[in-house]
């Protein structure tokens, strides 16, 4: 668990969370099982955003949100294999999180699991792009919207990661 990822900087000195493995590789699908049980190890731990000093804590409904939500559903492609191998970066995509946004809690749903709103971040992630022979060629930057919910015990849990979207700018030359 997330002995793959560290974080480094780009070009222009925004961090990113590199990911040196792909874990999950399904050309067609991905085993959103597998994703799910990789995701039950981070359970009770938590991790520090660095530009809030925000603790950020993993509960044990966050694997199956992040496989069974909405967002996850509508991903296909490069996108799903995105978000799939994301799950080993958690601890540096927390940490490298930026530009807090806070919104109210509105769904009758999350009136008890999040009673007291949502924090939504941004964060980047690379993937290693490889030639036919399992050598990196390069990385493909990914950004992604970090959802955090407020809960009635005072402590924010990361919930998903919405949103990811490959970056247009010039990938991570390896």
């Amino acid at each position: 668990m997330s002995e793959y990822a560290n974080i480094i900087e780009d070009i222009t000195g925004n961090k990113v969370a590199l990911i040196n493995h792909i874990e999950f590789k399904g050309k067609r699908r991905i085993n959103w099982k597998e994703v799910e049980g990789y995701l039950k190890e981070y359970i009770g731990k938590s991790y520090t955003i660095a530009e809030t000093s925000e603790i950020i804590h993993i509960a044990k409904d966050f694997p199956d949100e992040y496989v069974g939500s909405k967002d996850t559903a509508s991903l296909k492609g490069m996108l799903a294999k995105a978000k799939a191998n994301a799950v080993q970066a958690i601890p540096q995509i927390i940490q490298i999180a930026t530009r807090p946004v806070f919104a109210d809690n509105y769904e009758k749903k999350h009136m008890h699991d999040a009673k007291y709103g949502w924090f939504r971040y941004d964060s980047r992630f690379a993937l290693p792009v490889c030639d036919e022979s399992g050598n990196i060629e390069r990385y493909n930057i990914f950004r992604g919207r970090i959802l955090i919910r407020c809960a009635e015990d005072g402590k924010k849990y990361l919930y998903d990661i919405l949103r990811i979207k490959k970056e247009t700018s010039t990938p991570l030359e390896h």
